[in-house]
């Protein structure tokens, strides 16, 4: 699972965030070859978890938050329907490429399961203050049409991720651009925090 950090160190809590079975389907045909046109591609900020607000009385070497669920769903990379002469997976990575992304985004084999909670770990100095800290993935939705020699064109979507990340910040720092970030420093930060403004 692709992923970012402000900080330190992410532990799951039960067994929700294992992976699940691998686009294995063997595909291989008179289409195998095809292109991709690709329009509609938008990308939205989903808020999974959330620790409650954090308030650091005195000058701290170190602090772990719990991260409580704040979603009931399970996430999971998505394309409907495959063509024929492909696999779901090899129609994310073709999207990845159409977006050059530094790393591969989230593939069948990926799963976020957001029934469960999970800790992170800020490991460098903390002074007081009030801080925030929250999961989040970043969806990526497209359509696309997939054309090959024979056969006529198809037509699908892709759901998939390409950041699955966790943060830590003061309440006193400027407002982040993320949604989920955003979202997090409104219920968390007290009324006037720097980073409850609109970035």
């Amino acid at each position: 699972m692709r992923g970012w950090v402000v900080g330190a160190t992410v532990v799951a809590l039960g067994a929700g965030l294992t992976a699940c079975g691998g686009d294995t389907e063997d595909r291989s045909g008179d289409c195998a070859d095809g292109t991709y046109t690709w329009s509609g591609v938008t990308r939205t900020q989903k808020l999974i978890r959330l620790a409650d607000p954090i308030v650091i009385k005195k000058s701290a070497a170190s602090y772990n938050a719990r991260l409580r669920s704040d979603d009931t769903l399970t996430y999971r990379p998505a394309v409907s329907p495959v063509p024929d002469g492909t696999t779901a997976g090899e129609v994310i990575l073709a999207l990845g490429r159409h977006l050059k992304v530094e790393e591969p985004l989230a593939d069948p084999s990926d799963r976020e399961d957001t029934r469960y909670d999970t800790y992170y770990g800020e490991e460098t100095g903390l002074t007081k203050g009030t801080y925030y800290s929250w999961d989040s993935l970043r969806m990526v939705d497209a359509d696309f049409t997939y054309t090959c020699a024979s056969g006529d064109p198809v037509k699908g979507h892709v759901r998939s991720w390409d950041t699955a990340g966790t943060g830590f910040l003061s309440c006193a720092d400027e407002p982040r651009q993320d949604t989920a970030a955003h979202e997090a420093a409104v219920r968390s930060c007290p009324v006037g925090s720097r980073a409850r403004e609109e970035a």
